[in-house]
């Protein structure tokens, strides 16, 4: 990984660590999920790493950034159902795009343009909103920030991208649900952070390191 970009390696790494948030994290995110919709989404973001990791670690595995994020799109878009798999396979999809043809590898001028037009496409076919309570509330101060980070490495604009994920995941627990299964608990789910919204904070952290918990980084963590 170099202060430029996240070549081939680094990409793959920052999946692999991404996989590794995921397991570790996987019983707090279902648990989450019970309380405010159908309780599969640890189980189904799970399954999702699960098959990136068969594409990526088999002999043939693509050698780019590019081609690597194309494959963990291919994972979430191909084999997860439920609603959490489609929507994370466009937002790799959309880094995968916004990294072609970049010798360079993953820039932070990539992961701006692939983050923006992530959200854009998951708006798009998933109809929600900012203030929502969906992932889009971790998604859009996301890529807010790494607009904002253009000069930064990636690492750095990485860092403020979950920043601002994490907020936006805490800032999920006083919303109203206004998609989904929560849509319909009402105040039930008041003061609960949406799963979506945390799976998407991983993405970013991972970046950095492994979460090992999501509780210090919840309301009232």
């Amino acid at each position: 990984m170099t202060t430029a970009a996240f070549d081939s390696t680094g990409t793959r790494d920052w999946m692999r660590r991404f996989t590794a948030s995921v397991y570790a994290t996987e019983a707090e995110l279902t648990e989450l999920d019970q309380r405010v919709g159908d309780g599969d989404f640890g189980t189904n973001l799970a399954a999702g790493v699960r098959a990136a990791g068969l594409l990526l670690d088999r002999p043939e595995a693509p050698a780019g950034s590019a081609e690597a994020l194309g494959a963990v799109a291919t994972a979430f878009l191909d084999e997860i159902g439920g609603t959490s798999g489609p929507l994370f396979g466009l937002l790799f999809q959309a880094l995968s795009r916004a990294a072609e043809g970049s010798d360079a590898g993953l820039t932070t001028g990539a992961l701006a343009e692939g983050t923006a037009q992530g959200l854009a496409a998951i708006r798009r076919v998933g109809g929600a909103e900012p203030g929502d309570k969906t992932l889009v509330d971790a998604l859009a101060p996301a890529a807010t920030a790494l607009r904002a980070a253009q000069d930064a490495p990636p690492a750095a604009a990485l860092a403020a991208a979950a920043d601002g994920a994490w907020q936006g995941v805490r800032d999920t627990a006083s919303l109203t649900a206004r998609r989904g299964r929560a849509s319909y608990l009402g105040e039930r789910v008041t003061g609960i952070p949406d799963p979506g919204a945390v799976g998407v904070a991983l993405l970013f952290s991972a970046a950095a390191g492994t979460v090992r918990t999501l509780a210090p980084r919840l309301p009232g963590g």
